[in-house]
C-alpha cells in the first residue's frame, strides 16, 4: 500500500511540464545563471515569495559557489528534511541494517495444539503487513500451533507519544501522518478506492483491504460531477469513534483515486489483524491484549525481518514515505540506548550527532522530526548542499544518490522534467507543503560532471504546481549550463 504524502484537501490535477521549460536547451553560460534564475523568480505572481537557493558543482574544492540566495537562512524544508534522515540513518545504522518482529512463548504446544500465550515484540518494521502476519502463523502452525489461549503485543520499543506533538491536527487525521508505533500492521492507515458513478450521484467506496469494512462507519458526502466540473476531496475522521468522513467531487468518466486514514489505536489494529489472519491460517486465538512489561529470557519461536536499510532508504526518499521516515529517526533513537523518555528526541541528537561527523554544520539546521511533516524545521539550503556533498563522497554515496527520484522516470519526481533537457539527469528529493515547495539534489552536467543544488520556497500563496514549475526551470537551466 503506497500512502501519498498530500494535502487531506487536496485538487485532482496532474502536474505538466510547461513547454518553457525546454526553451534554455542550447545552454547558457555560468555569468547568466543569476539572472536568467531572477528572470523565473521576480515574475510578479513569485515576487511575494520567499527564495532559498544554493548550487555548487560536487567538484568545488574550495571554490565560490555557483549561486547563493539565502543560502544560509532558514527555511521550512517539508520533505526534503528526508535528506537528512536517510543520510544519518545510513552513516548510523548501516546499509544493512534490518528491523525484526519477534514471538516469544513457549516453545511447544500441548498435546492438543494449545500453547498458552504468546509476546509479539515490534520494533518498528513499517513494512510489517499481511504477508509478513501470514508468516508468523506459518511459523507457529509448523511447531503444532493450533490454538493460541492468549496473545500479547508488546509495543514499548519507542517510548513517547506515537503521536508527533508538532504535527498539524489535519496532517494526523491523514494516512501520510499515521501514528508510528512499535508494531505496525499496513502503514498504521486504511485506505479506500473512492470511484466515479453517474452525474449526481455519490461517489462509490471500497476498502482496498475488506477485512476493514465492518471496522469502520463511512459518512459519503461525494459527488459526481460533469466532465469539466472542479475535482476535489477532503478526507477526515473521527477519533472518538471509527468514523471516515469524505467529502468532494470526481468527474464523470475519471480514474479512481486512493485516500488513506491513520487507524486510531495501532495497537488493537494490529491484535484485531493478526487474529482474524492466524484464524485464517488454522490458529484460534482465544484472547488478545497488549502489555508495555519488559520480560527477558523468554525463547524466540517465530519472527519476521524487514527488507535491508538501503531498501527502506529507497522507499523514504522515492515515495517520501512518511511512517518509514520517522521509524528511521526512532530507530537512531533507540541505537543510543538514551531513548528513556522520547524516542524522537534522542533520534534527533543522534541525527545531528552524524551529520556533523559527515562535515555538515550543526548551525544550519534544527530539525522537528524525520519526515519534513513538522513546520517546526527549519534548514538552510547550505545544510542539504553540504548532505549531498559529504554523501556522495561517503562509501554510501552510490546507494544514497539512487534512491532519490530520478527526473521524468520514478517515484514523486516521474511526472517532472520529462521532454526537457533534464530528463533521466536529475537525482532529486521534493517536498510540499501548503505555500511549501522544495526539491535538491545531484543534476548531471557535461561541463560540470555533477552539480549539487537546492532550491525551497517558502511564505507562498501560489498553488503547489506554480512553484514546481518555476523550480523545474532553473533545474532544466542547471542540467545544460555551460562554464563560456
Amino acid at each position: 500500500m503506497k500512502l501519498q504524502h498530500a494535502a487531506i484537501l487536496f485538487s485532482l490535477v496532474v502536474f505538466k511540464p510547461d513547454l518553457a521549460l525546454s526553451a534554455s536547451s542550447e545552454g547558457i553560460c555560468e555569468s547568466q545563471l543569476p539572472q536568467a534564475i531572477a528572470d523565473i523568480t521576480e515574475r510578479p505572481e513569485l515576487r511575494r515569495s520567499r527564495w532559498g537557493i544554493a548550487i555548487e558543482p560536487l567538484a568545488a574544492k574550495g571554490d565560490r559557489p555557483l549561486y547563493d540566495r539565502e543560502g544560509n537562512r532558514y527555511f521550512i524544508p517539508a520533505s526534503n528534511a528526508k535528506l537528512l534522515t536517510t543520510a544519518a540513518a545510513l552513516q548510523t545504522l548501516g546499509a544493512n541494517f534490518r528491523i525484526t518482529t519477534s514471538v516469544y512463548g513457549p516453545e511447544s504446544a500441548d498435546p492438543d495444539g494449545v500453547l498458552s500465550y504468546i509476546r509479539i515484540v515490534g520494533r518498528g518494521d513499517p513494512s510489517f503487513g499481511e504477508a509478513q502476519m501470514r508468516s508468523l502463523a506459518s511459523q507457529l502452525r509448523d511447531r503444532g500451533v493450533r490454538q493460541i489461549t492468549q496473545a500479547i503485543a508488546h509495543d514499548g520499543y519507542f517510548p513517547g507519544s506515537p503521536i508527533h506533538p508538532n504535527w498539524e491536527w489535519e496532517d494526523i487525521q491523514a494516512g501520510y501522518g499515521a501514528p508510528v508505533t512499535s508494531l505496525i500492521y499496513r502503514q498504521n492507515a486504511v485506505e479506500l478506492r473512492v470511484y466515479p458513478q453517474a452525474v449526481g450521484q455519490p461517489l462509490r467506496l471500497a476498502w482496498t483491504n475488506p477485512a476493514e469494512a465492518g471496522n469502520w462507519q463511512v459518512e459519503n458526502r461525494t459527488t459526481t460531477v460533469e466532465t469539466d466540473g472542479k475535482e476535489w476531496l477532503q478526507l477526515s475522521r473521527d477519533f472518538a469513534k471509527q468514523t471516515v468522513i469524505l467529502s468532494g467531487q470526481l468527474r464523470a468518466g475519471s480514474p479512481l483515486e486512493d485516500v488513506a486514514i491513520a487507524v486510531g489505536d495501532p495497537t488493537e489494529h494490529f491484535l484485531e489483524n493478526l487474529q482474524r489472519i492466524f484464524a485464517e491460517e488454522g490458529i484460534r486465538v482465544l484472547r488478545v491484549t497488549s502489555s508495555a512489561e519488559e520480560i527477558t529470557g523468554e525463547t524466540e519461536i517465530a519472527k519476521t525481518v524487514s527488507p535491508n536499510l538501503a531498501q527502506l532508504v529507497q522507499e523514504v526518499n522515492e515515495d517520501s514515505n512518511n511512517l518509514y521516515a520517522e521509524v528511521l529517526l526512532r530507530s537512531l533513537g533507540v541505537a543510543t540506548n538514551e531513548a528513556t523518555n522520547s524516542a524522537i528526541a534522542a533520534g534527533l541528537n543522534r541525527l545531528k550527532t552524524s551529520l556533523t561527523q559527515l562535515g555538515v554544520d550543526p548551525d544550519t539546521y534544527q530539525l522537528g522530526d524525520g519526515s519534513g511533516l513538522s513546520r517546526q524545521s527549519l534548514v538552510s539550503p547550505q545544510a542539504f548542499v553540504q548532505t549531498l556533498r559529504a554523501m556522495a563522497l561517503s562509501p554510501n554515496g552510490t546507494l544514497y544518490r539512487e534512491s532519490l527520484p530520478l527526473g521524468g522516470s520514478s517515484g514523486t519526481l516521474k511526472w517532472r522534467f520529462r521532454e526537457t533537457p533534464a530528463f533521466g539527469r536529475v537525482r532529486a528529493k521534493t517536498g510540499t507543503l501548503t505555500g511549501v515547495s522544495s526539491l535538491s539534489g545531484y543534476v548531471d552536467n557535461e561541463e560540470y560532471d555533477t552539480l549539487l543544488f537546492s532550491i525551497m520556497v517558502n511564505q507562498s500563496e501560489r498553488s503547489a504546481s506554480v512553484l514546481r514549475g518555476a523550480i523545474d526551470e532553473i533545474v532544466v537551466l542547471l542540467s545544460t549550463l555551460k562554464r563560456c
